[in-house]
């Protein structure tokens, strides 16, 4: 019989997922540790591993939906190992089934009974009698009454209308991950109390320290100075001015978190996936962004584990990577609020009653109003911008 190979055990949450596809062919050998196959779940790719040596045997087609514990594949060892048989040709000479031979065509000039019966009774549209003409009352061309009743509008149609030529097409099941996707951003949309307010930062202050301290950071560091950090502390300290944003709703209480895990919303080709960053206000600016490159990284190779994708108390996304100038994000539930960032764009601002040329970027904090008032969502959004606008007044706790 072999080992069996199951789908394994990913997390509470996860019951099955799809089986992506298959590492190792038919009759493989396999050593223990190797990687046979890859798992798409609702929130993350993981791969089966063989754990004894021997023949791989996959038991299941790529595509199809697997649960918990099933068995996927087996892994004969020994002997057995021997016994498989890689699939090949049919010998030459084995006699191939004689082709079934084809039935005449009938000759295109004969018509089948029914067939000319039916032609037969096919109603005719011309008109027996001389019939009067009339002018269309919209000045159009010229009808005939009794000719206009007796048309067969639909007939017309069906002998003027040409069938349009099939398109190409492609499809394609939807990624349990998208599957996810979608169900979570159609709940969140209908059953939160969700509204969008907006404001603009001028982010001279944040890109003159990127300029002036970016290569000396870098080199320190070995890793880039972006804006994310700057966001990511942004929200901590707005966070803690205006609690309320980070409170979630479990029942009929309300949960204040007294650690600022923050998610960090990252595009792949399987979807948007938010992992969080845990005890964002103790991380530094380098800290901060070497765990958001790790991310990226191990986001769009399907590395990232489960644990690193739940909990949060509050959500970041930047749609501006994308050149978007303006935008309404959707919450992450059970998340009450998410900031939406955007392209940063040199726009005329008054600045103490004069026009100047300003990097700016448009701001939006969607909401559950359920949670947050509208005056704790404008207040917290105002602390966004003064902390963007004039970070050394945190940065040296002034």
């Amino acid at each position: 019989m072999g080992v069996e190979v199951k789908m394994p055990f990913l997390g509470e949450s996860i019951q099955g997922g799809i089986l992506g596809k298959w590492l190792k062919a038919k009759g493989d050998s396999v050593e223990p540790g190797d990687a046979l196959g890859e798992i798409e779940t609702e929130k993350i790719t993981s791969e089966i591993y063989a754990e004894v040596a021997g023949s791989f045997i996959p038991l299941v087609d790529p595509g199809t939906q697997v649960e918990v514990g099933q068995v996927v594949a087996r892994i004969e060892e020994g002997q057995e190992a021997q016994r498989v048989i890689r699939p090949s040709a049919a010998p030459a000479d084995q006699p191939q089934p004689m082709p079934a031979k084809a039935r005449p065509a009938a000759p295109p000039d004969v018509v089948s009974p029914p067939e000319a019966e039916r032609a037969e009774e096919k109603p005719r549209l011309i008109p027996s009698a001389p019939l009067r003409p009339i002018r269309s009352p919209k000045g159009g061309r010229v009808l005939r009454e009794e000719e206009w009743e007796r048309f067969d509008s639909s007939e017309a149609d069906r002998s003027i209308r040409q069938e349009a030529p099939a398109r190409p097409q492609r499809r394609e099941p939807m990624s349990p991950i998208r599957l996810k996707i979608a169900e979570r951003l159609l709940s969140a949309h209908q059953n939160t109390a969700h509204l969008t307010t907006f404001n603009e930062a001028d982010l001279t202050a944040v890109k003159e320290l990127r300029e002036r301290y970016g290569e000396r950071f870098e080199k320190r560091h070995g890793v880039r100075l972006g804006f994310m950090a700057f966001f990511v502390r942004a929200v901590v300290e707005a966070l803690r001015q205006v609690p309320q944003v980070g409170a979630q709703i479990d029942g009929s209480d309300l949960v204040y978190p007294d650690r600022y895990d923050v998610g960090i919303a990252i595009s792949t080709d399987r979807g948007l996936i938010v992992p969080v960053l845990r005890d964002a206000e103790n991380k530094g600016f380098a800290e901060v962004e070497r765990a958001i490159r790790d991310f990226a990284e191990r986001a769009r190779s399907g590395k990232l584990t489960l644990p690193e994708l739940e909990g949060g108390c509050f959500t970041i996304t930047n749609g501006g990577v994308f050149g978007s100038l303006f935008s309404t994000p959707i919450l992450n539930p059970p998340q009450s609020a998410i900031l939406g960032m955007h392209a940063i764009q040199d726009r005329p601002v008054a600045i103490r009653g004069n026009v100047e040329i300003r990097p700016m970027m448009h701001l939006a904090l969607t909401y559950d109003h359920r949670v947050i008032d509208g005056r704790e969502a404008v207040s917290f959004l105002v602390q966004i911008k003064a902390f963007l606008e004039n970070p050394g007044i945190v940065l040296f706790d002034l």
